[in-house]
Parts: C-alpha cells; sequence; structure tokens
C-alpha cells in the first residue's frame, strides 16, 4: 500500500501546473507541503520547514504517505493553489525565483500577503534601517520614508532632522539583495542617479520581513510611477521594470587609456552600465562604461591585443565602443566566459530610443 500511494503522488507530478516548482518555479520538484496541497523544490522545502505552523513537507520519492494526504494532494496542486492564495496579490509583489539566493526567497515566503498589501499598497512606508556609511564602512541607524506621493525615498541622518540627508528619486531606483555582498542576511542595495552617476547605498534590518516590505514597497511606488509615466503599458509590460538585478557582478583587472597598468577592481554589470569600484561595497564607482548595441558600433572580443602588457591573470576581454577600447582581464575561464555572454547580452540587444540619451550623456563626461 505504502509503495502505491507514493506512486500516486508522483502521478500527481504530471498533471498541469505540479512539473514546476509553485514557489520559485525550479523543474522536477521532489517535494510537497502537504498541508497546502503543492509540489516544491528542495530549496524551497527547507524554507517551508521554517514555517511549520503553515506548512508541513514530505519527500515525493522517499517519505511514506497516508490515503487522506494522497486525497488532498490530488484536490489541490499548484494550479488551484495558486488561484486561491495568490487571488489578492498586487502585481508589484516580487516572486521569488529559482535563481534567487536563499536569503531572498525565505524573505518573500516570510511576508504575509496582507502585510504587503497594507502597506506597500499604500506607496508610504516609513522606519528604521541600518545604513553603512559612504566614508566609514559603519552601520548605522538610520530613519527612512518612502513617499510614492513625492516619488522619492528619503533618509535622515537623525530622527528629528527636519531636512534628508539624501532624496533619491522613484524614478531612477533601484533595489536588489545583496546579503552576502552587504555580509548579512537580509542586506539590500539600494542605486539610484546623481548627477547621472549611478550612488550605492546599502542597508539591512534584523527581521528579513520587514526589509522585504520595504523591497516590495519601493517596487509599488517604482509601478505607481511607471503607471503614470507610461499610460498604455499592461501590468505584464511594467512589471519587469520595477526592480532588476544585477547581470554580472566580480573581480576583473582593468587598465587605463594611457600607460596605466592593469589594477583589480570590482565590476558590476548593471543593464547597459559596466561600472568598476575600488571595493564591492563604494558609494560611488570609480567610472562607468556605457555598453550599447551591435548596430552602434560596439563590440565584446575574446582576449586582449598581443601587445598588451602589465595584466596578471590570463582571461582578457576587450570592450570596443566607438570611442575607445577597454582592456579586462579575469582570473578564470570560466569567469572569462559568465563575463562574455553577459556583455554579448547586452551588445545583441538594439537600444531603446531612451538609451541614446543615456548613450550621449556618456559621450560627454568630463
Amino acid at each position: 500500500m505504502a509503495k502505491e500511494r507514493r506512486k500516486a503522488v508522483l502521478e500527481l507530478l504530471q498533471r498541469p501546473g505540479n512539473a514546476r516548482c509553485a514557489d520559485c518555479g525550479a523543474p522536477d520538484p521532489d517535494w510537497a507541503s502537504y498541508t497546502l496541497g503543492v509540489f516544491i523544490c528542495l530549496s524551497c522545502s527547507g524554507i517551508h520547514r521554517n514555517i511549520p505552523h503553515v506548512s508541513k513537507v514530505k519527500s515525493v520519492r522517499l517519505d511514506s504517505w497516508e490515503d487522506v494526504q494522497v486525497e488532498f494532494m490530488a484536490s489541490r496542486g499548484n494550479a488551484i493553489a495558486r488561484a486561491t492564495f495568490e487571488s489578492k496579490v498586487p502585481p508589484f509583489y516580487y516572486r521569488p525565483s529559482a535563481s534567487d539566493c536563499q536569503a531572498h526567497r525565505s524573505q518573500a515566503h516570510s511576508t504575509p500577503q496582507t502585510q504587503v498589501l497594507g502597506s506597500a499598497g499604500r506607496g508610504y512606508r516609513e522606519g528604521f534601517l541600518w545604513k553603512r556609511g559612504r566614508d566609514n564602512g559603519q552601520f548605522l541607524s538610520r530613519k527612512f520614508v518612502l513617499t510614492e506621493r513625492e516619488g522619492a525615498l528619503k533618509y535622515f541622518n537623525r530622527s528629528d532632522a527636519k531636512e534628508p540627508k539624501a532624496v533619491m528619486k522613484i524614478e531612477h531606483l533601484n533595489a536588489t539583495f545583496q546579503p552576502a555582498k552587504i555580509g548579512h542576511p537580509h542586506g539590500l542595495q539600494v542605486t539610484y542617479l546623481k548627477d547621472n552617476s549611478t550612488r550605492n547605498i546599502f542597508v539591512y534590518h534584523e527581521d528579513g520581513k520587514e526589509m522585504v516590505d520595504w523591497f516590495n514597497a519601493l517596487r509599488a511606488a517604482r509601478f505607481h510611477y511607471l503607471q503614470v509615466a507610461f499610460p498604455g503599458a499592461s501590468d505584464a509590460d511594467l512589471v519587469p521594470k520595477l526592480s532588476r538585478n544585477y547581470l554580472q557582478e566580480g573581480y576583473m583587472e582593468k587598465t587605463g587609456p594611457k600607460t596605466e597598468g592593469f589594477r583589480k577592481r570590482w565590476f558590476t554589470m548593471d543593464d547597459r552600465r559596466l561600472m568598476y569600484f575600488k571595493d564591492p561595497l563604494d558609494a560611488f564607482a570609480r567610472g562607468e562604461v556605457f555598453i550599447g548595441s551591435r548596430e552602434s558600433g560596439y563590440t565584446v572580443l575574446d582576449g586582449l591585443p598581443p601587445s598588451t602588457q602589465g595584466h596578471h591573470w590570463p582571461h582578457g576581454i576587450t570592450i570596443v565602443t566607438p570611442e575607445r577600447r577597454f582592456l579586462l582581464a579575469c582570473e578564470t575561464e570560466s569567469e572569462q566566459r559568465a563575463w562574455m555572454e553577459a556583455l554579448r547580452k547586452v551588445v545583441d540587444r538594439p537600444m531603446l530610443p531612451q538609451e541614446y540619451a543615456v548613450e550621449a550623456h556618456f559621450k560627454h563626461k568630463p
């Protein structure tokens, strides 16, 4: 009987919607929440174990199943559960994907939908976050205020301060979870444009639910801004623009346009902006390179010119722009491949009309 029940559960995986994790979309889920009636992957099953009052899990292939549990799984499944549990989730609410880090997924799972609707749906939020100091690197408690009406995120150096230390326009704001870089499981990197250059701030909160509520509130404010800016666009068009993860990050060596030797720098590929920093947690980039499209004269080449000297790492990349060549070197071949793939994806993508204006600004930078 035990084998028959397990076989019946395995057969349920063939139903539409059950072949991918209900939470993150990873293929071939091997686990199930027998209290929610959904099939999930190994990573998400670990998160469900942390919320036993909501979800209890079993292995589809290894654990024994009871008749009533099999019947419940058969009556539910991923498609029905999603229609039930997510019927009132707003479009801006971030759904974790299989490629997201464990911390990001666990934060998203731990956020009740009612709280997301209540806090982020209004487009206003205020509270205290630990923010990394620009110069000393210390994390200090700072008051943050997000106001959708003003289209801005502000922070204050003192809770009683009348004027904010910084005003970040929602129009150019992005947020992405960076637990490894920040050294905290709930670390969030917020970027915005200041004088058309990227400015980074790094924040965290001890409560992961609080941090992911801030993340979704920022997405809600971005959603409202984009609805006004693009009145004819559908939700499906706007949601991918709410926040973005970086295409690639890591250390490479670079050299300057003259005789400067190669130096190790931290690089971040943010859409068409390739930025480099002395330290991953620097507030400002040492430099930014616009990566346009192939039609506009941009190319990415494998290797370095034969006469190149001064690089310690062997795996070179040459970025050709209409103005000059940028010479980079990676430590390993796998890192070089990853960077080449990320750069070529951008170069192969036609430029949007507004991106030509960004390119023009880069060309006229002092």
